[in-house]
């Protein structure tokens, strides 16, 4: 069943891979969404979290009384444009890489992500009014990832992250097996990513 046609949105896609040299999968289905989204008449800025340098956070003063760090203003100043972001990453050990989480952990700051005066999970979230999707890359089957392991990590990032500072809706991609996939398999995955980045899904 096709999609609904979405009038034109304001779309920030984050590429959560540590690598930021070319040749990587998830750098494929980022262009395909990216590609897709542009040539339906939405905006894009993109973010590529693996050529950034930024320190990471060690403390929770740090994370409350610090500035941001230049280098991740543009990310913070992306998200508050955007009305819909999409989060790609390889799924390692279980989870994001540590470089995303440190990347989201920097940017989800108070005052931006989470509301001055500290966390209010009933009350109306900063970020609030933006949707999201998340596009995992996995060596295992995305069937079992998602049924034995109850898609645990991407679950979090949801709920305890996305969720937890406003973003609603939040879908999921997660693809499976991608040492297996060959050439025909990516063409499916990335004709896939161009159809969704087209939906601004």
């Amino acid at each position: 069943m096709p999609l609904p046609v979405t009038a034109s949105r304001r779309i920030l896609l984050i590429e959560g891979h540590p690598d930021p040299g070319a040749g990587r999968l998830n750098h494929a289905l980022v262009d395909a969404y990216a590609d897709g989204a542009s040539a339906a008449g939405h905006e894009v800025r993109r973010i590529a979290v693996g050529a950034i340098d930024f320190p990471w956070l060690k403390t929770a003063e740090a994370w409350n009384h610090g500035a941001l760090p230049p280098t991740l203003q543009p990310a913070q100043d992306g998200i508050a444009w955007a009305e819909h972001v999409v989060i790609f990453f390889p799924l390692w050990l279980g989870d994001m890489p540590a470089l995303l989480k440190a990347f989201l952990e920097q940017v989800a700051r108070p005052g931006f992500a989470v509301g001055p005066e500290g966390p209010k999970p009933f009350g109306r979230k900063p970020l609030s009014g933006r949707s999201a999707r998340v596009v995992v890359t996995m060596g295992m089957p995305a069937l079992a990832y998602r049924w034995y392991f109850r898609a645990h990590s991407v679950k979090s990032l949801e709920r305890n992250i996305l969720g937890f500072v406003g973003f609603a809706p939040i879908h999921e991609t997660l693809v499976g097996s991608v040492e297996g996939l060959g050439s025909a398999g990516v063409a499916r995955w990335l004709n896939k990513l161009r159809k969704l980045g087209a939906q601004a899904a």
